[in-house]
């Protein structure tokens, strides 16, 4: 699995991969638990690659396992910038999977992280500002606004569910 770094947007990243049958659950479809390895790395290489430094997973939200990837099938994991804040940055991935025999492809999952640049004192770094420029960029920074405002409420009811316990 190697990035692609022919991409001209250093905020994208796609990587592909064959998925083959050490990776099968007890169904015979591609392990769930695969995938979110697999999207994990992605977000990670593309958040790393766009902040220039190392990076943790903060959260994941929204892993939507749409359809079963098989055995067989390549895989193509799409990672995208969409938000940034002062340390973090929301990165995006759609899985898209390809059938090699018959040349059909599919939508299977999409996911959400956030991720944080950490220096080498181990503490958050400042990442460059996104500049969104097309519509569809505009839209995913829009977007990515939105959930941020919702993760935050959520936390919020989530510290005030602790206090009722």
């Amino acid at each position: 699995m190697q990035p692609d770094t022919q991409h001209d947007k250093p905020f994208q990243l796609t990587m592909t991969v064959l998925m083959t049958p050490d990776k099968a659950n007890f169904s015979g479809n591609v392990h769930g638990g695969t995938i979110l390895k697999y999207l994990d790395e992605v977000a990670y290489a593309c958040a790393s690659r766009y902040a220039g430094s190392y990076v943790v997973t903060l959260s994941v939200d929204q892993v939507i396992f749409r359809q079963p990837v098989h055995v067989g099938e390549l895989v193509t994991f799409l990672a995208s910038v969409n938000y940034t804040g002062n340390t973090s940055m929301e990165i995006g991935v759609k899985v898209m999977t390809e059938n090699i025999r018959d040349k059909t492809r599919r939508h299977t999952n999409s996911s959400f992280f956030t991720m944080v640049a950490i220096g080498s004192d181990g503490k958050a770094l400042t990442v460059p500002p996104l500049d969104p420029q097309t519509p569809e960029e505009k839209r995913r920074f829009q977007q990515g606004q939105e959930r941020r405002q919702i993760r935050r409420e959520l936390e919020a009811r989530y510290k005030a569910l602790k206090k009722q316990l």
